[in-house]
């Protein structure tokens, strides 16, 4: 039998396990979000390597500023709090328990592959470090697997807002997320404004949930059918409006992520340019909906859509893991191209374009075994959960730099 044969028959079996009700678009969206991420931390991602073998974190905007605008494309993340939103909603609404027995289940399925990834690395950082890795490609390391983390913790807060985000809609419906938006406004205006010399530099730190918790607030609105196409375009119009002039009036940094050496980051923690990019991406998906899931009703396109769900928390915790595991043998070769090598020329690009396939690689092979992670830890004693706790708690404490 070919491999072709296979995938179809693979295809057409997930078509008739699909129940008629899955929104289709929805999961679209949230794959195509969630292929962003690695494919964003991939592409601008990059090392450099220092006299004694070891990787440091390097950034290719750094030397090419014109690279900012794949930001605007990759940085998908309210897209994915977009599509959380309105599913949690739905789920919401079918929940056969109480509200808080609804939030412990999405809790535990969030946390066991951020508790699986952490433990594991914990286990294998002494292991690479006598096998002659390295302590600075340890720190690079950790740093990086932790680095996505951050969003599980956000999403976990904004999910357990639901029960307020659906009465919100229900009150004012897509305006719902319009005080979120003011209160990021407000909070840029005093740390960039006239009074910015007296403001104190963890009032940024107020950003953090109404600046992720718009594009969930939309998303519950979307799902309580209170946005429609006249709501969609006015979010694509507005947000496109409010990003260009943020970025052209106010000048505020082009980068979505952090550059090396810039006084200015517009997501850690978000300033108004991500709603901004948010809205403009979450009417562009309320109004490309239907034609999505017109598209998605093919089987050989909805397949891969299925795969890439049931692994969603896999990729985003152990994408880093698989460049790593690419990058770090190279270290002791030596420079390679688009590897260990400083991301300062248009070649570095093109060679890291060709190590990406690479990267996808490691990531199928590695999700072999830790899918099992987002699986429900049945067999797990309570020792056993004790320890992975304490190990993840470990592996932070060392990846933040603590020890």
């Amino acid at each position: 039998m070919s491999t072709l044969t296979t995938l179809r028959r693979a295809a057409d079996r997930i078509e008739r396990q699909t129940p008629a009700h899955r929104d289709r678009a929805v999961d679209g969206l949230r794959a195509l979000a969630l292929l962003a991420v690695p494919t964003g931390h991939w592409l601008l991602g990059g090392f450099a390597l220092d006299a004694e073998g070891g990787l440091h974190n390097a950034s290719p905007l750094s030397a090419f500023g014109g690279l900012a605008p794949a930001g605007w494309v990759l940085q998908m993340l309210g897209i994915f709090f977009l599509v959380g939103g309105y599913a949690s909603v739905l789920s919401y609404h079918r929940r056969p328990g109480s509200a808080g027995a609804w939030l412990k289940g999405r809790v535990a399925r969030l946390g066991r592959p951020v508790l699986g990834v952490t433990a594991v690395w914990a286990l294998a950082a002494p292991v690479l470090y006598a096998a002659g890795v390295p302590e600075a490609t340890l720190r690079t390391g950790a740093t990086l697997v932790i680095q996505p983390l951050w969003f599980v913790g956000v999403y976990v807060v904004v999910t357990a807002l639901t029960p307020y985000c659906v009465r919100a809609a229900h009150r004012l419906g897509g305006w719902a997320a319009a005080p979120l938006l003011a209160s990021v406004a407000v909070v840029d205006f005093l740390r960039y404004g006239p009074l910015a010399d007296s403001v104190p530099s963890w009032l940024a730190l107020v950003n953090i949930l109404p600046g992720w918790l718009f594009a969930y607030q939309l998303g519950v609105s979307w799902g309580e059918r209170r946005i429609g196409r006249r709501g969609a375009w006015l979010l694509l119009v507005g947000g496109t409006v409010l990003f260009a002039a943020l970025l052209t009036v106010f000048h505020y940094p082009a980068s979505m992520v952090g550059v090396p050496g810039e006084a200015r980051t517009n997501s850690h923690p978000p300033s108004l340019l991500v709603p901004a990019l948010a809205a403009a991406q979450s009417g562009a998906a309320m109004l490309l909906r239907d034609r999505l899931a017109r598209l998605l009703a093919r089987p050989a396109l909805w397949a891969p859509v299925v795969v890439i769900n049931l692994c969603a928390m896999t990729i985003l915790c152990w994408h880093q893991t698989a460049m790593l595991a690419a990058a770090v043998p190279g270290a002791f070769v030596g420079e390679l191209a688009g590897l260990t090598t400083a991301p300062d020329s248009l070649g570095w690009i093109a060679a890291r374009l060709a190590w990406m396939p690479v990267f996808a690689a490691l990531l199928v092979g590695i999700a072999r075994y830790a899918r099992r992670f987002e699986e429900p830890w049945k067999r797990a004693t309570a020792v056993r959960r004790a320890l992975a706790g304490l190990l993840a708690a470990g592996f932070a404490v060392f990846a933040l730099g603590l020890a």
